[in-house]
């Protein structure tokens, strides 16, 4: 295994560490600042918002400088919005800082799947994702309970000076582990890049990404409602409970990018329909502990299995383009991220109960696999049709 792909890996947990400990601070965060959680919730708002920009304008801004010093550069600027958040005197000053951090989020991983799938072979490109969305998951199981508890001991800032000093890790693994050149550089254009929406398939590709992830986030968003409005589960639980989650997240991922690179479409078709049953099986057995614990693991597996397929997917369909279709993939992922929360909110607000966000997302999730099928349907189609094309242009 490439040693570059490691360094990837730390970039991407002290990403994900970034977006998701906060989760578990904000309590903390909203008393420090002497603003309401509903505010402080902002901070996770503003990031996803903020990731969405970035996955788009960075990567479009930079796709023709060569991709490693890009990826310093916004470890760089991770650093600085980490730092800032760290040292705020007030809100608005964090609210700064994570905006700033939030912008390398999806170019990062846009540009790090381009880089990471150049350092393998064709056939393990899917794999060579996964190990870097390794450090995704791992930001879930070890990073955010650990964050959490870091900042209820020596304050909430001690946790983004601990992300910084992360941060400054990955520079330098970066720095010194991924080959200046993973691959050969053609000169890269915006016009070029943007070729790759002519394609059908990545339009599919994207609208299954923000179906399939706002399906599963639906119902992780309000998960410790559930847990222990429905559950029973007490809240000293709910941290070792996600857990459990997180460790459905890094076998999911693992999985899913080993069958995806023998079948993408065959994975995607079965961790999307798969999900589906877990969420309608979770909803209908909620009340149930030992039902609950299991559908949380494999909401987690079936859930994150997807993400090494969508990328790759929109990766291959992007041809010759891929850096800016990648980004935008990375933001489809948090579009589905904010859809999956409005819309189990608003069934909670409507009086549905806590089981009512895993029912949406089950639903979303449904749709997910609708388009699924059609993108796979038409992409047997066009390969099929390929050969008869070829067939009547040497006659």
């Amino acid at each position: 295994m490439p040693l570059g792909l490691i360094a990837l890996a730390l970039g991407a947990f002290g990403i994900g560490l970034t977006e998701f400990v906060i989760m578990g601070l904000l309590p903390e965060v909203a008393a420090d600042f002497a603003v309401s959680e509903a505010a402080a919730g902002w901070l996770i708002s503003g990031y996803a918002l903020s990731v969405v920009v970035g996955a788009l304008v960075l990567t479009a801004a930079t796709t023709q400088l060569p991709r490693k010093p890009v990826l310093l550069g916004l470890i760089v600027l991770f650093i600085v919005g980490n730092v800032l958040t760290a040292v705020a005197s007030d809100y608005s000053s964090a609210m700064i800082g994570r905006i700033i951090a939030a912008l390398c989020h999806g170019a990062f991983f846009g540009i790090g799947s381009v880089v990471a799938a150049s350092l393998v072979p064709a056939e393990k490109k899917a794999g060579a994702i996964a190990i870097m969305f390794t450090g995704l998951t791992a930001a879930n199981v070890f990073g955010v309970p650990f964050g959490t508890f870091l900042g209820q001991q020596f304050g909430w800032r001690s946790t983004f000076w601990v992300i910084s000093a992360i941060g400054a890790l990955a520079f330098i693994g970066i720095a010194a582990l991924v080959p200046k050149l993973a691959g050969p550089e053609e000169k890269i254009s915006i016009r070029g890049e943007l070729t790759a929406f002519r394609s059908g398939q990545v339009w599919l590709s994207l609208a299954v990404t923000i179906l399939a992830y706002g399906g599963m986030f639906g119902a992780f968003t309000y998960i410790a409602y559930t847990l222990t409005e429905v559950s029973g589960f007490t809240t000293g639980a709910v941290p070792w409970l996600l857990v459990l989650f997180g460790v459905g997240l890094v076998i999911g991922n693992w999985l899913g990018g080993r069958l995806a690179d023998r079948s993408i479409d065959g994975t995607l078709l079965f961790f999307i329909a798969a999900l589906v049953v877990v969420l309608a099986l979770f909803a209908l057995l909620a009340s149930s502990g030992i039902a609950t614990i299991i559908a949380l693991f494999f909401m987690g597996g079936f859930g994150f299995g997807t993400v090494p397929g969508l990328q790759s997917r929109i990766m291959n369909y992007a041809g010759a383009a891929p850096t800016l279709a990648s980004g935008a993939n990375i933001g489809a992922f948090n579009i589905g991220n904010a859809l999956g929360a409005w819309a189990g909110g608003v069934g909670i607000a409507a009086g549905l109960g806590y089981t009512s966000p895993i029912w949406i997302g089950a639903i979303i999730t449904a749709a997910a696999l609708i388009v699924m099928v059609i993108a796979a349907a038409l992409a047997r189609r066009d390969s099929t049709a390929e050969p008869a094309r070829d067939a009547v242009s040497a006659s």
